[in-house]
């Protein structure tokens, strides 16, 4: 029963969530609890570009049906088509984004002559889904800007049949799509900002860009899912925890901005004296988050500061102090030590596989993108001497997931 105190118990839920992806499908989820829907997506609206040539578009962020998850492996997700939907009249969805209004379709598949759009039926043809009724629900900012739509799918009655929405669902989802429309907006706003400081690092250093900090962060969240799930973390413990760990992921590169311009730039491998200052970015990341102020500081700190180092204690900046620089643990010679095992933060461990997938996977200005195979192959290679022998198994269970964050966030180029 959907109820003003479960609308209040909604809005408290997504305004504490802080990062833009945790908090689209989060939506989305609660978006078809609502209205009791099988299924949905969530898209975002994307502005024309015209050096492109693109207009107006919705892309598709994230899509749930828990008819085709009760089928999936264990633990697995559920994978679909990343692509874009021009905002016009000839979908539900494009229909629903031109027009800013709620559309209720009872059936797709007999739709009234008289509307413009049409019904794709190819993802119902591919997966053996029957799609039925659908709810398509336009996000719009205080000011009439739109945001995005959410489209839920298939509303089930108490005795799991499938059902048209009802006008009641329509008033439902409008208030609930008030109250996400300023959860989102505010979740932009936070994206903007922390894509905002890794251009700042970009301008610095070309590989630092805003697809490369989203898929790592996508990564990491993927992993410490199926890890926490692995460890029977609670439900909102775990999702709250994902929340902070995704933004500070992001961030785990922040401290180059302190690396000159010579080193960062270079269109070759450093030398050794080179090697020792790039890999004082950690440091210098770490002491921007000194002050902790929040969860999210000391995650940032955490993962900053420990994202290169390895499970077998190669890895740096080791033992140091990130205030002072000075070393805190050394060898018999004087070297740092480097942090080994779970002497390692969990954050800085997954973090630092997920990095490594996406440097290796990535093109490079010393290097061409390696192809998939071969970088799965130096994944488990390096299990058990860079990598904790665990994350690197997980790393593998949640590989469909971090093939879907790929194409998410491709490089822009």
């Amino acid at each position: 029963m959907f109820d003003i105190e479960s609308m209040i118990k909604i809005d408290s839920e997504l305004n504490r969530i802080k990062d833009l992806d945790i908090l689209l499908e989060r939506i989305l989820l609660e978006a078809r609890s609502v209205v009791s829907a099988d299924a949905g997506s969530i898209y975002l609206f994307q502005a024309a570009d015209v050096d492109s040539g693109k207009t107006n578009e919705l892309a598709i962020k994230y899509s749930q049906n828990n008819t085709l998850e009760k089928s999936l492996p264990a633990g697995q997700k559920l994978i679909y088509s990343v692509f874009t939907v021009p905002i016009n009249d000839k979908t539900i969805s494009g229909y629903c984004a031109q027009t800013k209004q709620i559309i209720n379709v009872r059936d797709a598949y007999n739709l009234p002559g008289d509307v413009p759009y049409s019904f794709g039926k190819h993802y119902d043809e591919i997966s053996g889904y029957r799609t039925t009724s659908i709810l398509t629900i336009p996000l719009t900012s205080a000011e009439g800007r739109l945001l995005g739509v959410i489209q839920v799918i298939n509303a089930i009655d108490e005795s799991g049949n499938i059902v048209p929405f009802t006008e009641e669902d329509e008033i439902h989802i409008a208030h609930f799509a008030t109250t996400a429309s300023i959860s989102l907006e505010k979740a932009q706003t936070m994206r903007t900002m922390i894509l905002r400081l890794i251009k700042m690092a970009e301008l610095r250093d070309p590989k630092e860009t805003g697809s490369h900090a989203n898929r790592v962060a996508g990564y990491a969240v993927e992993i410490y899912d199926r890890w926490a799930n692995r460890k029977g973390v609670m439900y909102q413990n775990k999702e709250k925890f994902k929340d902070s760990l995704r933004i500070a992921s992001m961030l785990h590169d922040v401290g180059k901005v302190a690396i000159s311009d010579t080193i960062l730039k270079k269109p070759d491998r450093f030398t050794n004296d080179e090697l020792k200052i790039m890999q004082k970015h950690t440091v210098y990341g770490a002491a921007l988050f000194d002050d902790s102020q929040s969860s999210l500081d000391v995650l940032s700190r955490y993962i900053a500061f420990t994202h290169h180092e390895n499970w077998d204690g190669s890895g740096y900046p080791g033992w140091v102090d990130t205030g002072s620089g000075v070393s805190t643990k050394t060898d018999a010679n004087g070297a740092v030590l480097g942090k080994k095992g779970s002497e390692i933060p969990l954050v800085g461990r997954i973090v630092g596989l997920a990095d490594v997938f996406d440097a290796l996977s990535s093109k490079r200005v010393y290097k061409a993108a390696w192809g998939e195979e071969d970088v799965l192959k130096e994944i488990r290679a390096l299990s058990g001497t860079k990598f904790d022998p665990e994350l690197v198994e997980i790393f593998f269970e949640a590989l469909p997931s971090i093939r879907q964050i790929q194409a998410l966030y491709p490089e822009v180029t």
